[in-house]
């Protein structure tokens, strides 16, 4: 899971996020004094400081959140990861790379779970060794003939693929918590971690960990006897979190930019 790549395709949408999520909560207030569409584009165009920025998002009011969409691309998450988030179909649209349409003969490639990245070498060749041959059983298919589609259920579970998700400030929200929680699979909280140290980065109030990370950074955990009876702080940031938990991916990503 060294070769997952995670990017903002509209980083404006975060400003605008804020942007929008004020101007919402301002209208609440200011219906009384808009009499024309001046009027509310000038209430839509006045300036906010980050500390009403800060307000607004801890209110209990989700709706002003939902007025933008952040779109985030994914490579090289597996498609079992694809299969996980999913899940989350509530004001979230997404866009996957096709088995039906693509043909990966000499193109795939598999993600290598985190757990394995870990054990003895023997092991990692044991997971290569079983991939690459359901990859060479695929690309037998394909030269036989058979649709890419048919082929594809030969390709293993962590077939490397290119995901495309949309989703509101709110559920953005909502996805990170779920999935950083520590109960979750390391590929997922990898993932969503690295979508959230970019969102982060551009709007560290927005998806401050108090407002965005799981329930013990939120307050508490609320999974009771699910618990994973391991909390994370509530002050670590997502390049904290991901420090802590994956320091093999931190050691890799150093070693590669040296190199």
């Amino acid at each position: 899971m060294d070769h997952i790549e995670t990017a903002i395709l509209n980083c404006y949408g975060i400003r605008e996020a804020e942007q929008n999520m004020v101007f919402a909560a301002r209208l609440t207030q200011h219906g009384h004094t808009i009499q024309n569409m001046a009027d509310l584009m000038d209430l839509y165009r006045q300036s906010y400081s980050q500390k009403t920025v800060e307000n607004i998002a801890g209110l209990p009011h989700p709706t002003v959140q939902k007025f933008m969409v952040i779109t985030v691309a994914v490579v090289g998450a597996s498609r079992r990861f694809l299969t996980q988030i999913t899940r989350h179909q509530n004001e979230v649209k997404y866009m996957s790379a096709s088995l039906q349409y693509s043909n990966y003969s000499g193109h795939a490639a598999f993600a290598i779970p985190y757990g394995i990245m870990k054990a003895d070498k023997e092991i990692q060749d044991i997971y290569k060794k079983s991939c690459q041959s359901d990859l060479d059983h695929y690309a037998e298919l394909c030269e036989l003939g058979i649709d890419h589609d048919s082929a594809g259920y030969a390709t293993p579970q962590g077939l490397r693929n290119v995901l495309i998700i949309s989703a509101t400030p709110y559920q953005w929200k909502h996805m990170i918590g779920q999935r950083t929680c520590r109960r979750n699979t390391d590929e997922t909280r990898i993932v969503m971690l690295q979508i959230w140290q970019r969102l982060y980065k551009l709007s560290p109030i927005l998806f401050a960990p108090d407002l965005t990370g799981p329930f013990c950074q939120r307050g508490s955990c609320m999974e009771k006897q699910m618990s994973c009876q391991n909390p994370i702080s509530k002050l670590w940031t997502p390049a904290d979190i991901l420090k802590e938990d994956y320091p093999l991916l931190i050691r890799k990503e150093v070693s590669s930019h040296k190199d």
